[in-house]
């Protein structure tokens, strides 16, 4: 994606630009009616609606250009939603709710660690405002997302709501998701006594297969009623664990958990190393995001442990 040449990361449109031909160029210019160089160009395109976008688009495929192989993995898996969506019905295959529904409280833990996208939104924010760093609210929001430690969701909503940055976010997600080891014990260490931390948890009562299956329908439902925005994530993440739980499709519940989530995984990384551009990442917004995103994941542990002190 660092090799303009090459096209890999770039679509038809952007080969186009990086080609500098003074008539094609004029032509682009003259649909945006802007002044026919790069920059304007550009800028125009930043503005324009995704009609037109789109409209640019194929006139540069009429031109001969076509997209690289990594922005076409982009257009599909993370343009159209795809890899998220597939990888967390994988994550809904792998998922036991026993202890969930054995004790319903511990659902205050989740929803506790939450606080940290919340704080991340407000940091982004307070950034803004004091002109340290410059983030809109959607991009706040997407940065937010970090904290909820979880990379497909972090993928899907920077997608939507700030493309701009999506690679930076996933990078910060992962990387973060990888370092939950060095980040998460000094705090926990910090907010529980030894003997809070030799606690062993068992689980309460045996859960009915009944139970297992009705959660995910009943979850579904009220999440669609809800909030009809997350539909499409925790819809895939139910009919993921309706697979795992009905018992009557095991081959493609082990097909989704194991072959299928590993397969869309790869392509996912190629998509959002379409995104690593060296003049694009290497931003104050990156380090901006980097920071913000250990935070969040800093005050999502800090929020579950105190909730489960309190619990």
């Amino acid at each position: 994606s660092n090799i303009p040449e090459a096209g890999m990361a770039l679509t038809a449109l952007e080969s186009l630009l990086a080609h500098h031909d003074a008539g094609q160029l004029a032509v682009i210019a003259a649909k945006l009616n802007c002044a026919p160089d790069v920059h304007a160009i550009k800028e125009a395109l930043a503005l324009a609606l995704p009609s037109v976008q789109g409209q640019m688009e194929n006139l540069a495929v009429d031109m001969g250009y076509t997209p690289g192989v990594l922005a076409l993995f982009y257009k599909v898996a993370i343009g159209s939603g795809v890899a998220p969506l597939v990888i967390f019905m994988g994550v809904g295959a792998m998922t036991d709710f026993g202890p969930l529904l054995a004790n319903p409280r511990t659902l205050l833990l989740g929803a506790a660690a939450q606080f940290g996208i919340f704080a991340t939104v407000l940091g982004a924010l307070t950034l803004n405002y004091f002109g340290l760093i410059s983030f809109t609210l959607p991009q706040a929001a997407a940065i937010g997302i970090i904290g909820g430690a979880d990379g497909p969701t972090a993928i899907y909503l920077s997608g939507k709501l700030a493309p701009e940055l999506l690679g930076a976010i996933a990078v910060a997600a992962y990387s973060y998701m990888a370092l939950v080891p060095l980040i998460q014990p000094p705090i926990m260490r910090a907010l529980t006594s030894e003997k809070e931390r030799k606690i062993r948890m068992v689980q309460l009562r045996t859960v009915s297969k009944r139970e297992k299956i009705l959660f995910p329908v009943v979850l579904l439902l009220l999440v669609a009623l809800l909030l009809p925005d997350a539909a499409p994530l925790l819809g895939m993440f139910c009919f993921g664990n309706l697979m795992r739980e009905s018992g009557v499709v095991e081959r493609l519940s082990d097909t989704v958990q194991n072959g299928l989530i590993n397969i869309v995984t790869i392509f996912l990384g190629l998509s959002v190393g379409a995104k690593l551009v060296a003049d694009k990442f290497l931003q104050p917004q990156t380090l901006g995001i980097l920071l913000l995103g250990v935070i969040a994941f800093g005050i999502g542990t800090a929020a579950g442990v105190l909730m489960a002190k309190l619990l």
